[in-house]
């Protein structure tokens, strides 16, 4: 993960934990044969993608890489990598051809995909996969409000105007990678009922651990509170409560898979 300078706060982003992992076990499903070598998970976080691939790949060694610290000391407590690499992800590279290179929700964090994708696929071992799932969320009110709200509030820091989506579409990545082997893309919107929170709109403490973070951080006390307020105004509208104070929060993810 790598949103910021800022280190990530393993306990916010854990709040939403199976929301988070379904996509990922989806994308888990569509990985078949291996040769051999290691399985990197680029990006694990606090390692919530890591026993389901511990399980999967018995007798594999599981590698996780990550720049947060906090989140790697998560990870560690679980028990199940081999080892735990702290490291940029938009630099880092294997020290040995891996088998699979598994990412789920952090590409998006990255530019040039372009260049990005195919230099991944490149690192992995003949007949390895490279596995990738990222939000795609761009457009939606949840994370357009954060950019609008900001820019209206606060011109002098954030101007969001040059600003496009971090993913391309499903098709795209198709086209990108079926040059270097098999692959597959598809996109899926997931339907998340979002349980009802004491002190906030639930779309609000979903987003407040990732899209909402570059935001936050650059915002006095005072300041986040007012854009926090505005922000609540908007999704109020946008995620209508449910009458036990849950909402429905549709959330669109883009898969691929690249054999090569």
């Amino acid at each position: 993960m790598s949103a910021s300078d800022k280190d990530w706060n393993p306990e916010t982003y854990a709040r939403f934990r199976g929301l988070r992992l379904r996509p990922a076990l989806d994308l888990l499903a569509q990985v078949g044969d291996l040769p051999g070598g290691a399985v990197v998970d680029l990006g694990c976080g606090d390692g919530a993608v890591g026993p389901a691939l511990a399980a999967r790949f018995v007798g594999r060694s599981l590698r996780g890489v990550d720049r947060s610290r906090a989140m790697l000391a998560t990870a560690r407590g679980l028990g199940v990598y081999d080892a735990l690499d702290a490291a940029d992800i938009a630099v880092w590279q294997p020290e040995a051809p891996p088998a699979l290179i598994f990412s789920n929700a952090a590409l998006q964090w990255l530019g040039d995909h372009a260049a990005l994708m195919p230099r991944l696929a490149g690192y992995l071992a003949p007949g390895g996969m490279l596995a990738v799932q990222m939000p795609r969320q761009f457009k939606a009110p949840s994370h357009r409000f954060l950019r609008d709200i900001a820019a209206s509030m606060f011109p002098d820091r954030f101007d969001f105007s040059s600003q496009t989506s971090p993913c391309a579409k499903a098709e795209d990545y198709h086209a990108m990678l079926s040059a270097l082997g098999a692959a597959e893309a598809w996109e899926t919107e997931y339907i998340q009922r979002l349980d009802p929170v004491a002190t906030m709109h639930p779309v609000r403490a979903f987003t407040e651990a990732t899209a909402m973070r570059p935001i936050a951080e650059k915002l006095s006390a005072d300041e986040l509170a007012a854009f926090t307020a505005a922000y609540e105004t908007a999704l109020a509208v946008a995620y209508p409560l449910l009458p036990d104070g849950a909402a429905l929060f549709p959330f669109k993810r883009v898969f691929f898979t690249l054999k090569v």
